[in-house]
């Protein structure tokens, strides 16, 4: 428990440090880091993947909150396009979990990786979205949503690396769009918590301290410190080369997808 607990206080003062300077959740860390932390503390393998995807979601509500609060300050956030997109988002999450609980830890895993190596590549070579003219109707967002809820909570992310391609092909600006899908990471982080807690209720072989799928311990430590770190994150963002560090940051992703391809 005492390896677990610093461990945990590492990952958020990284992820949160992460977060601040590239703007991303910090799901593309934890997901991979707790599955390695799970499988050295001994958790059941056909909990493994789940565990982690479901703690990582569970921190994501608290750093989330804190950026929604950062954003809303700003005035940056669209509420009117926050809550169109809100109800497919967690109807899309609540799905996410159930397909993730019925497919196998390794193909799971694989999606993981595929998902990881597909952002890698888009900081590698450093791609923008593009504003398009893409006309974003209600029901376009309702059916967008659904799939960005969905991946988001099959992979243990926030969706910003989904949500915001999406804004910004609809001309919103990228301060703006930024700003939606940070808010727009909490219901999605809150249904894919809930649903993970109660799809695991009666699991057998879970931990001590479990929450259903949710690890507790991990949830409330990370998600402290990470809300701490995330600041300093942003004001470095401003004084750093953000194109390098991206590069750099690209590499540990690649890195982590091959850990995790052979775990």
């Amino acid at each position: 428990m005492i390896a677990i607990f610093f461990v945990s206080i590492l990952l958020g003062s990284v992820s949160g440090l992460l977060a601040g300077l590239f703007g991303i959740g910090g799901g593309l860390v934890i997901v991979p880091v707790l599955v390695v932390l799970f499988k050295v503390q001994g958790f059941s393998a056909e909990l493994i993947m789940l565990m982690a995807v479901a703690t990582s979601l569970a921190i994501i509500i608290i750093t989330a909150i804190a950026s929604v609060l950062a954003h809303h300050r700003l005035g940056s956030v669209v509420w009117t396009k926050v809550l169109s997109l809100s109800p497919g988002i967690i109807i899309g999450a609540a799905l996410g979990a159930v397909i993730a609980k019925q497919i196998t830890p390794d193909t799971l895993r694989y999606i993981i990786v595929v998902f990881l190596i597909y952002v890698a590549i888009q900081m590698a070579f450093q791609m923008k979205p593009k504003p398009d003219h893409v006309r974003q109707s209600r029901i376009l967002d309702w059916l967008v949503a659904i799939i960005i809820g969905l991946l988001s909570s099959i992979v243990g992310i926030g969706g910003g690396t989904l949500t915001v391609p999406y804004l910004v092909s609809g001309q919103m600006q990228m301060h703006k769009a930024v700003a939606v899908s940070s808010a727009c990471g909490l219901p999605i982080a809150l249904s894919g918590t809930l649903s993970y807690a109660l799809l695991g209720w009666n699991a057998l072989h879970l931990p001590e301290w479990s929450m259903g799928y949710v690890y507790l311990p991990v949830f409330l430590a990370t998600g402290l410190i990470s809300v701490l770190t995330a600041p300093i994150g942003a004001k470095l963002a401003h004084k750093l080369p953000a194109t390098k560090l991206k590069r750099y940051f690209s590499l540990l992703l690649f890195v982590m997808a091959a850990k995790l391809m052979w775990y």
